[in-house]
Order: structure tokens, then C-alpha cells, then sequence
């Protein structure tokens, strides 16, 4: 279901003279879909008239400026920012008209993304949730007033009140058919919390809004009277924050077994378990279809950087596969009622090309060709989403029995807003890492398609180019790998120079973009790539240089000797 929240707004200038309320909503950009929408209401504060000018600067400052803070950052990051600014500039504007025309201004915003809400706060203005089961409304705010009968109207926090201004955060779940209001003084001032539950969920948006201005009129306020109403019809894809709060919020389950039961599901096998990980086989008694589900091993399960990544793989595979990308596997949403934390996937029986291999069968090259395709396209649409997967080996590459290749495991993957102790991890397997890691360089774009190279070279010659290399070892890459053809006959010399050139040992000569090698791989023997260059000794191994240099030096110094001492001059 596609995220869509009904609107509606109605303002009243009530007994006043002028209306100094303001209000508004807007929805992030086309191609930003995911950030959700951002929604404020303000009640103007003013000493000469400028509480309208404060209330409207105010709201329409944080609408123009919210989505353009970088994707990124948390919802309190952005909206602490940008409220921020505005509250600076309004204390300036103050203080620069010394008491004439001067204006305040309450604010509440709400941020709905995902399967969340992030409501920021200061002043007297509310936020109320209604759900739809017809319970009271709920007050999500405090007010920034005196307590006090007769001062009331005294507020102790307000935009522009102050150079710094403090804001109070609140972040919860979202769920389908919830109504979010916010309201201004004039009318919560006079209707009670049950009152405006009621009329929120009654009829449209629109006509919850006009209801709500008019009964506040109705009961008599003495204040503008604004109604802000935002009902919940449909939700986006869950969003990182929503993985991270069930990463934090949900334990994983005990070790299963065979026949036991976890949420809808009924386990049928234990596929995996790599001590980090434990990775089932499980039916849905909903549909019959099976799934894996996949989990933090018992031991693990409280690390909290294990359960980070563990959300962060599940939130990169709901943003994979809700643009139904071919070449991955399908996440499942996680039940708002799920009971532990763990990941739910199509299941696709079929086979690793590290299996494959096991099986010690000579593979054609043809399919090792359509195969690489395949694996290249579903590559570059990864890097698009800037995401940089880490693992990419035969254990992360499988064929299905409908013949379809994917690519597996992106609990290492990268993408901009990881842990950051994530991003700092080695990951990867050391026979695949391209050189520039073990020098200290990040991974990026380019370490995947060597890896992608190394799993290819090894698929066709059943040996990796640079050996096998371990965990402990300080990887040196002293020779430029054997030429394929040379191992196998039958691989052509389009392939041979594609082979090499994406395991080159100099980053300068390989492949830069996943759409640069599957062009050649489409374009095969009818636009062959040129072969590598040998990489120079000096580059290859500066020390057996060096040692070379200093023997020559010791042998050209030893017959400088012996003609001086032995030989008449």
C-alpha cells in the first residue's frame, strides 16, 4: 500500500479582529516519496500586530525547508535545524524592531515517514492522536505556559522568544486509520479531549476540520480557532528508523526447531547458521507459500550492533524490493504484531554458484557468460540505489529453479546510513577484497566489481586469480593472474581480456561502473575489449625490486673489487 494521509485545515478568526493562526502541510518531492510529509501549525504571538507574520514565517520557513535537508538525517536532526534557524532569525528580527510590530509564535510539527511519526513542539498549540477504535483523543504535547489560572497565556517557550530555543521531540508508530490533529488554543481552550476525538473521525478530513473550528466556536472561545486534521489511509514502505526501533524494541527468538511455531509461521528447516546468524526455512499457515526467515543467533542477540545491521539489511531489502528490481531476493514488511526481531524472504529453491562449483562439473562458458550478465545488471541497479554490497563471492550468488540469478546477504552492504561501527568493519572475504583495502582504502563501487571478477575467473578456471588468501594475511598481490585461456582452451579471447581486466591488479585498468562491464559482456566477441597491460614489477612487488637492485649493486661492487685488486692495470 502507497503512503496517502487525507488533509484537511480550517481556520476561523473567531472573536478577533485578525486571524493570527497559520497552518499548512506538504508531502515530500517526486523522487523523495519515501521522506513522507511534514505538517505545522503556529499561533502567532504579537505586540503591534506582528503575530501573523511570526505564525506564517514560522510554518512556511519549516515547509520550504525541511525536505531539503539531507535524506540522511534523523527527523529530530532536520527539524532541530530548521526550527532552529527560523527561531535565530525571528530573534533578531525582535530585537532589531525594539517592541513595535514584534510577534512570537507557537509551533507544532508533525513528520510522518514510514511507519512513524516525529512531532516537534514548543508553545501551547497540541498535537492529539485519534485511533480509529473511537477512543479519547490522545494529547501528544505539553503546553509551554504558566500554570496558573489567570496567566495562562503567559507562554515560557515561543519562536523568537530567546537566541536559543528548546524543543520537545516525540516519535511513535503509525498505524492505518489513525488521525492526527493539531489544534490552536482557540480551540482546544474550549473543547474537551473526547470532543475532539469524536469529531475526528467523523466524515472526511475536511468536514472533521470545519466540525471541530465550528463546535469550538459553538462553545464560545474567546481566540482564532485552527484545526489541522491528518488521517492515516494508507502507509509507505517501513523506513530505517522503523527497522531500528524493532531492532532495539524486539528481542530474536530461542533456537528453533523443526515443527515449532514463531508469529504465521511453521519451521520446516534449519538452513543456516553461520554463528552470527540463523537462517530457517519456514511456512506461512496464511498462504502455504515458504519463506526464510532470518535471525540473530542466541549468542548475538545482545549486540546491539548485530541487531543495527540486522535492520539495516531488512530496511536495504523493503527499499530494493518495493521498486521490484530483478535480481534480489523479496523482504517481507515485518507484522506490526511481530512477537521477535528476524527478517522474513521469498524463498526460491535452487542452488549457490558456490555449490555449483562443489559439484566439480565443468561448466560451458555460455551460461557462465548469461550467468555474468545477469549478475552485472543486478549490480548496477544496486550501485544506482548507493548502495555497495561488500560480499560479493559464489555463497551470495544463487540460481533458482525458474533459472533466475540473485544476489544474496546484504547485512555488510553500505549505504550512507549504516552504523557507522558498520562502515568501519573489514567486511568481506578476503580472497575477493580488491588490493586498495588492504592499503586502507573504503569499499565502494569498484570493490564489488572485482569481487564480481574474482567469483568469475574462479567459476571458469575453478582457480582464484591471485590464490587463496587468509583472514590473518597481509593480502600482497605479487604476480598479475594466469590468462584463462591458458587454464581452459575454451574460453574465448574476448572473454580472456574481460576476465583479466576486471581483476587487474591496477584499479586504473578495470572496469569503472557495473553498465560498463555488462556492455561488454553484451557486446562479447563482436566489440572485444583490449587485453591489460602487464602490471610493472615496481608496482607488482617494490621489495623483490629492491632486492634485485641490491644484488646487482653487490655483484657490480664485488667485480669492481677484483679488477682493482687482481687484475694488472
Amino acid at each position: 500500500m502507497s503512503f496517502e494521509v487525507d488533509i484537511g485545515y480550517t481556520s476561523h478568526l473567531g472573536p478577533r479582529e485578525a486571524n493570527e493562526d497559520f497552518a499548512g502541510a506538504v508531502h515530500a518531492p517526486r523522487g523523495e516519496e519515501a521522506r513522507g510529509l511534514v505538517a505545522a501549525i503556529s499561533d502567532g504571538v504579537s505586540t503591534g500586530g506582528g503575530g501573523l507574520e511570526a505564525a506564517q514565517s514560522t510554518v512556511m520557513g519549516l515547509l520550504a525547508d525541511y525536505f531539503a535537508t539531507p535524506d540522511t538525517w534523523d527527523a529530530t536532526v532536520a527539524l532541530d535545524r530548521v526550527i532552529g534557524a527560523q527561531n535565530t532569525w525571528l530573534a533578531a528580527h525582535n530585537q532589531r524592531r525594539q517592541g513595535s510590530l514584534t510577534g512570537l509564535a507557537t509551533l507544532t510539527a508533525l513528520v510522518l515517514h514510514g511507519h512513524r511519526y516525529t512531532l516537534a513542539h514548543v508553545g501551547d498549540t497540541r498535537a492529539w492522536r485519534v485511533r480509529a477504535d473511537g477512543a479519547p483523543a490522545v494529547q501528544l504535547t505539553h503546553d509551554h505556559a504558566l500554570d496558573h489560572p489567570d496567566l495562562k497565556a503567559q507562554l515560557t517557550r515561543a519562536i523568537g522568544l530567546d537566541d536559543q530555543v528548546r524543543v520537545d521531540y516525540e516519535q511513535g508508530e503509525v498505524q492505518v486509520g489513525d488521525c492526527f490533529v493539531l489544534t490552536t488554543d482557540g480551540v482546544h481552550g474550549v473543547l474537551k479531549a473526547a470532543q475532539i476525538g469524536e469529531i475526528a473521525l467523523a466524515g472526511s478530513a475536511g468536514q472533521a476540520s470545519d466540525a471541530m473550528v465550528q463546535a469550538a466556536l459553538a462553545a464560545g472561545t474567546r481566540d482564532n480557532a485552527t484545526a489541522l486534521v491528518l488521517r492515516v489511509v494508507g502507509l509507505d514502505a517501513r523506513q530505517l528508523d522503523d527497522e531500528l526501533f524493532d531492532g532495539r524494541r524486539l528481542d530474536p527468538p530461542p533456537a528453533l526447531k523443526v515443527g515449532d511455531k514463531l508469529d504465521g509461521y511453521v519451521i520446516t528447516a534449519r538452513v543456516a547458521d553461520t554463528g552470527v546468524h540463523l537462517i530457517y526455512q519456514a511456512r506461512e499457515t496464511a498462504t502455504r507459500a515458504l519463506v526464510a526467515l532470518k535471525t540473530l543467533h542466541p549468542s548475538r542477540a545482545s549486540d546491539a550492533q548485530e541487531r543495527a545491521m540486522l535492520a539495516h539489511e531488512a530496511w536495504l531489502g523493503l527499499r530494493v524490493s518495493a521498486r521490484g528490481e530483478a535480481g534480489f531476493v523479496r523482504v517481507h514488511e515485518r507484522d506490526a504484531q511481530a512477537s521477535a526481531l528476524y527478517t522474513v524472504f521469498d524463498w526460491h529453491s535452487g542452488r549457490t554458484l558456490e555449490q555449483i562449483q562443489q559439484a566439480g562439473t565443468l561448466t560451458p562458458v555460455a551460461p557462465v557468460v548469461a550467468a555474468a550478465i545477469e549478475w552485472a545488471r543486478a549490480l548496477g541497479r544496486l550501485h544506482r540505489h548507493g548502495v555497495i554490497h561488500r560480499d560479493i563471492k559464489p555463497g551470495n550468488l544463487h540460481c533458482g529453479d525458474d533459472g533466475r540469478w540473485r544476489i544474496l546477504d546484504l547485512g555488510v552492504a553500505l549505504s550512507g546510513r549504516e552504523d557507522p561501527a558498520a562502515r568501519e568493519l573489514h567486511a568481506g572475504t578476503p580472497s575477493y577484497i580488491n588490493p586498495e583495502q588492504w592499503d586502507g582504502a573504503p569499499a565502494d563501487a569498484a570493490s564489488d566489481l572485482f569481487a564480481l571478477g574474482v567469483t568469475l575467473y574462479q567459476w571458469l578456471t575453478k582457480r582464484l586469480p591471485y590464490g587463496e588468501i587468509e583472514p590473518y594475511q597481509q593480502a600482497r598481490y605479487r604476480r598479475d593472474p594466469e590468462a584463462p585461456s591458458r587454464i581452459r582452451p575454451d574460453v574465448p579471447m574476448w572473454l580472456d581480456h574481460l576476465v583479466r581486466k576486471a581483476v587487474a591488479r591496477d584499479p586504473r585498468q578495470r572496469f569503472e561502473t557495473a553498465e560498463e562491464l555488462l556492455l561488454a559482456l553484451e557486446r562479447g566477441a563482436s566489440r572485444p575489449i583490449a587485453a591489460p597491460l602487464a602490471t610493472p614489477l615496481m608496482q607488482r612487488n617494490r621489495a623483490a625490486l629492491l632486492r634485485i637492485g641490491l644484488v646487482v649493486s653487490v655483484l657490480f661492487n664485488l667485480v669492481l673489487l677484483f679488477w682493482l685488486l687482481f687484475l694488472p692495470r
